[in-house]
């Protein structure tokens, strides 16, 4: 899915410089763009997106024909974190001109990070029926231009000429293509590349439950109620070779979403994703875009293939995150409750998960639990909000743990333009000392401007 050949910044002016002609660019098109095109049954890219899950069956925008949308998101972050950690000196290496310890920290400091950048574009092929693509023009692991994916959507079938489908088609909607699955409710409100809108907060969870799988979902949606099925062919690429390796995976989810008084909002929902084999399965892998810590809790050196390589932004892009490693199958649940009171929301999540790798032969435990408060006020224009974050696990060597702590708060400048900090703190537990993860600990702030068309 690669569609331009790597074009890469080079130095720290490069990348300033490379920042502004983005943002610029962005700028342009939302003033050449100020009268965008409405698209049935869809999910804005500014603030008017936020607390949006599965989009409405409501029908409120009339067909009148092809219609194009075209928008972007763009990120700009200065990030001043720090790092330590207590772990024995280990020699790779040892005795060669090329010796290192592997468990020595990169030296990081203040600065600005390499700006993210998307491009949306939405068509409204038919009535009821959209396509959605987006592209990641920038990004941490990937400088070139990467497509994230693009499915269709379909919510009216009229073009079926049959009375009872459309009857039928009422409260279904089907989603097929290259798509980010729907597992569980954290995806909606996390920072995709440059579009970090949705997320109150910086960084997404430790486990970070998000990946673009090839399938189908199907909705039934009525008075609140929510139900879904979902199969893909549980990889991030499509391949027909190693048949035998592979296994569809399988995901649902059922709840409730309601409004129950002028001022009071509830949803309460449950999900599950299966698949017994795969040759690269990426449920906890499969951001492309990366982490928004950059460099923090990395090593300045690691062997790659028995190869001293020096740890850069693209090659280490997961830093901060825990990956369980569960590549060949997984089994996974998610339970998301939302509560809103009128300026107050609290999203939280429980998320229980066994698998195992492809050099494994027997599961492993993981899960992950978090919570967040987060209060909008001044007509919502500004917030303030707070996250717990806790993972744990069992590895080869015994049970760990991660700890996360964040605070946040936000401006939407307009509804267009978001400016947020966020300082957090970090720390890995039970590790042993021989592991760079021993008692390492992550500190700082990050503040990020954001813009969404």
């Amino acid at each position: 899915m690669n569609c331009l050949k790597p074009t890469y910044m080079k130095n720290k002016t490069s990348n300033l410089v490379s920042s502004f002609l983005t943002m610029g660019l962005v700028l342009l098109a939302g003033y050449v763009l100020a009268q965008q095109q409405k698209i049935q049954y869809f999910r804005p890219y500014d603030q008017r997106g936020i607390n949006v899950f599965e989009t409405s069956k409501e029908d409120s925008i009339g067909f009148d024909g092809l219609k194009i949308r075209i928008g972007a998101n763009f990120k700009q972050q200065y990030q001043n974190l720090s790092h330590s950690n207590e772990a024995d000196v280990v020699l790779a290496l040892p005795g060669t001109p090329n010796e290192f310890d592997q468990n020595k920290l990169m030296e990081i400091g203040g600065g600005f990070n390499l700006a993210m950048a998307n491009l949306n574009l939405d068509f409204q092929l038919a009535d009821g029926v959209r396509v959605n693509l987006v592209t990641y023009l920038s990004s941490r692991h990937h400088s070139e231009t990467w497509v994230k994916a693009g499915y269709f959507q379909i919510d009216k079938v009229s073009f079926l000429n049959s009375e009872f489908m459309n009857k039928l088609w009422k409260n279904l909607t089907l989603k097929v293509g290259h798509m980010e699955i729907n597992y569980g409710d954290a995806h909606f409100r996390r920072s995709d590349g440059g579009n970090g809108i949705y997320n109150p907060f910086v960084e997404n969870y430790l486990m970070d439950a998000f990946s673009t799988e090839i399938g189908a979902e199907l909705y039934w949606q009525r008075n609140g109620l929510i139900a879904m099925m979902g199969i893909t062919d549980g990889e991030i690429q499509g391949n027909v070779t190693r048949p035998d390796d592979r296994s569809p995976s399988v995901y649902g989810k059922v709840g409730f979403d309601k409004n129950l008084k002028e001022n009071l909002r509830v949803r309460l929902t449950g999900s599950f994703y299966t698949t017994s084999s795969s040759i690269s399965n990426t449920l906890y892998s499969g951001d492309r875009t990366g982490s928004h810590y950059y460099m923090a809790t990395e090593p300045e050196f690691y062997l790659s293939s028995g190869v001293k390589t020096a740890t850069t932004v693209s090659n280490r892009f997961t830093s901060g995150r825990l990956n369980p490693g569960f590549r060949d199958a997984v089994q996974s649940f998610m339970i998301n409750p939302f509560v809103k009171v009128g300026g107050l929301e609290f999203f939280g999540t429980y998320e229980m998960s066994t698998g195992r790798a492809s050099n494994e032969t027997s599961d492993r435990e993981y899960s992950q639990y978090a919570a967040e408060g987060v209060y909008r006020f001044a007509q919502d224009r500004l917030y303030i909000g707070a996250r717990y974050n806790q993972a744990s696990g069992e590895e080869s060597f015994g049970d760990v743990s991660v700890d996360r702590t964040a605070f946040a708060g936000g401006w939407f400048v307009t509804k267009n333009i978001l400016f947020k900090v966020e300082y957090v703190t970090q720390k890995y537990n039970d590790y042993p000392s021989t592991d760079i993860r021993h008692n390492m600990k992550l500190d700082g702030f990050v503040i990020e401007g954001i813009v969404g068309l």
